[in-house]
């Protein structure tokens, strides 16, 4: 197998199980604490995983590190950071799950569909769509009816993903001609 396709599995698995670490807290700076986690930072980078990895190996492959990052990263989670008798702490593990999927499945057929637009339209619009839905279901599944304030922090988590999406086309056309093709 591949180091390369390892690596990318890899990689997205520490970044959901860091990302699922960092949600719990919020940011205290500047009156942020109600809309904002340290989650939004660390997010965004699965997409540029995926968007490399369909961009440079196709659908198939993309999905392939989804799977293997979402069994990394949820599988840790629930081992090492999940506290099943604190409700939260499990619906946490169960939104991040669910989110992570059909977010990352879904930019991958989004940017699959735009692959042939200039180089920057498949990896923005899958990243935006992506992240808009990912927000929302883990927010919504995690914190609804908790009185922790999900809606105020789904929408300041996602201007942040959405800002660090943008900044994510950097390095994804830095590597786009540096990955070669992987068989897996």
């Amino acid at each position: 197998m591949n180091k390369l396709f390892l690596l990318l599995s890899f990689l997205m698995g520490v970044v959901v199980l860091s990302s699922n670490y960092l949600v719990q807290f919020p940011i205290k700076y500047y009156g942020l604490e109600e809309i904002l986690t340290y989650g939004a930072f660390s997010y965004p980078v699965a997409f540029l995983i995926t968007d490399l990895a369909n961009r440079s190996y196709g659908k198939f492959v993309a999905r392939k590190i989804v799977y293997i990052g979402f069994v990394i990263g949820i599988g840790f989670t629930v081992l090492f950071s999940t506290n099943f008798a604190d409700l939260i702490s499990v619906r946490i593990a169960i939104g991040s799950g669910t989110a992570f999927l059909v977010a990352q499945l879904l930019d991958v057929k989004i940017f699959d569909q735009l692959r042939e637009k200039k180089w920057f339209v498949a990896p923005l619009a899958s990243s935006f769509v992506g992240s808009t839905v990912d927000t929302f279901l883990f927010f919504s599944i995690s914190f609804y009816g908790t009185g922790i304030p999900w809606l105020t922090l789904s929408l300041g988590d996602l201007a942040v993903k959405i800002f660090v999406a943008l900044i994510m086309l950097i390095p994804f056309r830095l590597l786009l001609g540096t990955l070669k093709a992987v068989k897996v």
